[in-house]
C-alpha cells in the first residue's frame, strides 16, 4: 500500500499579497506555541497567555489591521486542539476576539490606548455577555443593567436577579480586565445594550467556579455577580454612543451598539468554523496514519491495512472531499470579512447569513464525520493522546459564538418571512431562485401557524422539524448559490 500523502489541514496561509511575509510569520508563531500544554492548571494556562499576549507576536489590533494574521493565529492553536483539547484556543479567542476585539471596535481613542497598555502588560480580559437566564440558546439577551448616577458621575452595574449573573464567562477567574455587556439606563431612560471595560478588581464584583468540567480543565470558567458596582464614565466604550450633560447622546445615528458588539460574533464565527475544520482534518489525518499501518486478517487469509476496509476507505474520501468543499466555502466567507474589517464596514446581509451557514455546516459537518470515524476503528478510539480524547472540542465549538441552533432558527425566521412576503403579492408567488424543498417546507410550517389558532410562538415551536429542515435546506441554497455557474465567491455576496 502506497503511503498517504500528508493531507493539507487548511492551516497555512491564505494566497494573495503578503502570503510569504504570512509564511514567515506563521512559523514564528507556531514556535511561540510550541511549548502549549494542556496538563496544567488553569493559573499556568493563564500564565502561558500573558506571555504570549505581552510578547506582541499577534497584535490585539490586528482584528482590524491585518485580519488575515488573526485568523491564520487561530488556526495555527486549532491544530493543536486534537492533542490538548479545547482550552487554550478558546482563552486564547476570548483574549484576542471577544475582549481586544470587541474594545477595538466600540472604543473611543481613550480607551484604544488603554488596551495597547493591557496588552504591553500582557494582562488578560474576559468577555462578560452570556448570563444564568440568557445563555447560548437565548440568542442576545441582556439582563446586567448599568445606570448612569448624575451625583457620582458614574455608572452602577447590577445583577438585578440571580438570572442576570454572568455565566459561563470564559478566562473570568484569571482576568484583570473585563468588558461587560449590560443594559444602559440614562437619566430614567433605557438605552440598550453597552459595553464597558472594567477593572476586575472593582469593589462588588464577586466571582465563582463553574465547577468540574470533563473537557478544558486548563481553562477558568466563571460566574460574575455584579453588586452595585461602582465605575467611571471612561468605562463606557463610547465609539458610537456617550453620556454627555447627563444625556445619552449617540455618536452615529441609525447605528445600535448591540449590532456592532454582535460584530465580534462574525469573526468569531469564522475562527470557529476554521477550528472545527481543522480538529476534524487533523483526527483523520492521524487516524489514518494508524489504519495504514494496522493490518487486519480477512476472509481467505488476505491481510490488507485497515484502511483498505471498503467503509473506513469510503469514509476516508468522503471525509476528505466534504471537509475540503466546506473549508472553500468557509475561507470565501473570511475573505469577504477580512475586506470588511480592513474597511470598517459593517458586514451586509449576504454575508452575515453565508457566515452563519460556514459555521453550521463546518460544526455539523465535523461532528458528524468525526463520530462516524470512532464507529471504524475499534479500540483505537478510546486510546489517550489518539485525539478523539479531545473530540468535545467540537461540542464547545457547536456553542460558540452562536449556538447552531439558535443560527438555524435565525435562518428559518429569515426565511419563511421571504416567503411570506412573497405570498402577499401573489398566492402562487415564491422567492426567486428557491429549491423546491425550502418552498415545500414554508408551506408546511405556513399549515401549522395557519391552524395554531392565532398563537405563532406555538405554532412555530410544533413545526420544530420543518424549521430545521427548512434551515438545512437554505445551507444548500446558500452553498450552491455561491459556487453556482462558476462565478467566483465573491461575486454571490
Amino acid at each position: 500500500m502506497q503511503p498517504t500523502p500528508e493531507p493539507d489541514l487548511g492551516v497555512a496561509p491564505r494566497p494573495g499579497a503578503g502570503a510569504s511575509a504570512d509564511s514567515r510569520w506563521a512559523k514564528s508563531f507556531a514556535n511561540d506555541v510550541k511549548a502549549l500544554r494542556s496538563d496544567v492548571s488553569y493559573k499556568d494556562s493563564a500564565a502561558f497567555l500573558r506571555a504570549l499576549t505581552r510578547k506582541r507576536a499577534l497584535s490585539f489590533f490586528d482584528i482590524r489591521d491585518d485580519p488575515g494574521r488573526f485568523f491564520l493565529a487561530h488556526r495555527l492553536l486549532a491544530e493543536h486542539a486534537p492533542e490538548h483539547g479545547p482550552g487554550f484556543w478558546i482563552r486564547f479567542t476570548v483574549q484576542f476576539n471577544l475582549f481586544a476585539g470587541t474594545v477595538v471596535a466600540l472604543g473611543g481613542p481613550a480607551q484604544l490606548e488603554a488596551l495597547d497598555v493591557i496588552q504591553r502588560k500582557g494582562q488578560l480580559g474576559c468577555f462578560c455577555l452570556t448570563e444564568v437566564l440568557a445563555g447560548v440558546n437565548s440568542g442576545l439577551v441582556v439582563n446586567t443593567t448599568a445606570t448612569w448616577d448624575a451625583r457620582s458621575k458614574c455608572f452602577i452595574i447590577n445583577s438585578p436577579t440571580e438570572g442576570a449573573v454572568k455565566n459561563w464567562i470564559s478566562q473570568g477567574l484569571t482576568a484583570h480586565k473585563a468588558v461587560v455587556i449590560a443594559d444602559l439606563t440614562v437619566s430614567g431612560k433605557r438605552v440598550g445594550p453597552h459595553g464597558f471595560l472594567i477593572d476586575m478588581t472593582h469593589k462588588g464584583i464577586v466571582t465563582g467556579d463553574m465547577g468540574k468540567k470533563t473537557t478544558g480543565v486548563d481553562l477558568d470558567n466563571a460566574w460574575v455577580k455584579f453588586d452595585n458596582v461602582k465605575v467611571p464614565k471612561q468605562s463606557l466604550l463610547n465609539r458610537y454612543g456617550d453620556v454627555i450633560d447627563d444625556e445619552y447622546v449617540p455618536a452615529v445615528k441609525g447605528v445600535r451598539t448591540m449590532d456592532m458588539i454582535g460584530q465580534r460574533l462574525f469573526t468569531g464565527r469564522v475562527a470557529v468554523a476554521q477550528a472545527a475544520l481543522i480538529f476534524a482534518a487533523k483526527l483523520f489525518a492521524d487516524t489514518r496514519r494508524y489504519s495504514d499501518a494496522k493490518p487486519c486478517t480477512m476472509r481467505n487469509g488476505v491481510r490488507p491495512e485497515l484502511s483498505q476496509v471498503p467503509q473506513l476507505a469510503a469514509l476516508y474520501d468522503e471525509a476528505d472531499a466534504r471537509l475540503s468543499a466546506t473549508r472553500d466555502f468557509v475561507d470565501a466567507c473570511e475573505a469577504e470579512l477580512r475586506r470588511s474589517l480592513v474597511k470598517n464596514e459593517t458586514p451586509g446581509s449576504a454575508l452575515t447569513r453565508a457566515i452563519a451557514v460556514a459555521k453550521i455546516r463546518a460544526v455539523e459537518t465535523s461532528i458528524e464525520l468525526c463520530h462516524r470515524l470512532k464507529q471504524e476503528v475499534g479500540s483505537f478510539a478510546l486510546m489517550d493522546g489518539t485525539g478523539f480524547e479531545h473530540a468535545d472540542f467540537l461540542q464547545c465549538c457547536k456553542f460558540a459564538e452562536g449556538d447552531s441552533r439558535i443560527l438555524s432558527q435565525k435562518l428559518a425566521r429569515d426565511a419563511f418571512a421571504e416567503y411570506a412576503r412573497a405570498k402577499k403579492k401573489s398566492a402562487n408567488a415564491t422567492p426567486s431562485g428557491w429549491s423546491k424543498r425550502e418552498i415545500e417546507l414554508c408551506d408546511r410550517v405556513a399549515l401549522f401557524i395557519d391552524s395554531g389558532g392565532g398563537n405563532r410562538a406555538a405554532a412555530w415551536d410544533a413545526a420544530w422539524r420543518e424549521v430545521y429542515a427548512l434551515a438545512a435546506a437554505v445551507c444548500d441554497r446558500v452553498m450552491d448559490e455561491w459556487w453556482g455557474g462558476g462565478a467566483p465567491a465573491r461575486a454571490k455576496l
